[in-house]
């Protein structure tokens, strides 16, 4: 492992590093610091108070959750596709996936929306899942794929050679050794299906079906404008992801960089 000796370096290293944490740092600190003004905790309570608060937490628990499992899926099998098999034209289709990348999220708005009603899934959470799935596989199939060239062919050849087809040794052998970017790949996922907000907004119209980044709402409208309470909601809603990242970020970066080296 590469080591810094001299003490002027690493005061230096720490320095830097903290200069480059300060921008994020701030509208952190100013988002808590705003959460407690006029009534402080007060405003906590009546976020709480909406009586939504578990209904909406429950509500985006199921969609980040449904997001990760497709996600997951289509990731795992369609890496592995265009890492290790052999299917004609598979260049082609992966950079066609790839443009989808360059599409953003509010150019689809439309066209989800009408083919959300038509199919009669609106206000549905089905109608933000398999949108948040879609617009997420492109690039997690790319990390994943960089991370399945990484995986020696060797190992699929002894597996066929032990009478194993492939199902079995993708499922035997090579998904077994994807758990550090399917680690990285679940953060991603569940950091964007969690602060997802466009696509609630549009799609969900019912309080039943709402999500956490809709909270706010209650707090903004024509004739009020209770920042204080925005601000609380904001930091209620970051909860769980703070939680969960600080949970798995050694899984998360482990598995950003384990497709770095082959």
């Amino acid at each position: 492992m590469f080591e810094i000796r001299r003490l002027s370096a690493k005061i230096t290293i720490q320095v830097v590093l903290a200069l480059l944490a300060i921008p994020y740092l701030i509208p952190l600190v100013q988002m808590v610091v705003g959460s407690l003004r006029g009534t402080g905790f007060g405003n906590y309570e009546a976020v709480w108070n909406t009586g939504v608060v578990p209904r909406f937490f429950l509500n985006s628990a199921i969609v980040a959750a449904g997001t990760i499992a497709i996600v997951y899926a289509v990731t795992m099998t369609a890496a592995f596709g265009f890492a290790k098999l052999r299917i004609f034209g598979k260049e082609v289709y992966f950079w066609l996936l790839l443009a989808a990348l360059t599409l953003p999220e509010v150019v689809l708005l439309t066209p989800l929306f009408v083919t959300a009603n038509t199919l009669g899934m609106y206000d549905t959470l089905l109608a933000v899942i398999l949108p948040l799935a879609a617009l997420q596989a492109p690039f997690t199939i790319l990390l994943a794929r960089n991370f399945y060239d990484g995986v020696p062919t060797e190992l699929m050849e002894a597996g066929r050679v032990d009478g194993a087809g492939v199902v079995k040794v993708f499922w035997h052998i090579i998904l077994p050794l994807t758990r550090p970017i399917a680690a990285a790949i679940i953060v991603l996922t569940l950091l964007n299906a969690w602060n997802s907000y466009l696509l609630p907004l549009v799609m969900l119209q019912s309080a039943d079906h709402q999500v956490v980044t809709l909270l706010p709402q209650f707090f903004v409208g024509e004739f009020a404008n209770d920042q204080t309470k925005v601000l609380a909601s904001a930091v209620i809603i970051a909860i769980p992801e703070v939680v969960a990242y600080i949970c798995l970020q050694k899984y998360f970066e482990r598995g950003l960089s384990a497709g770095a080296l082959k």
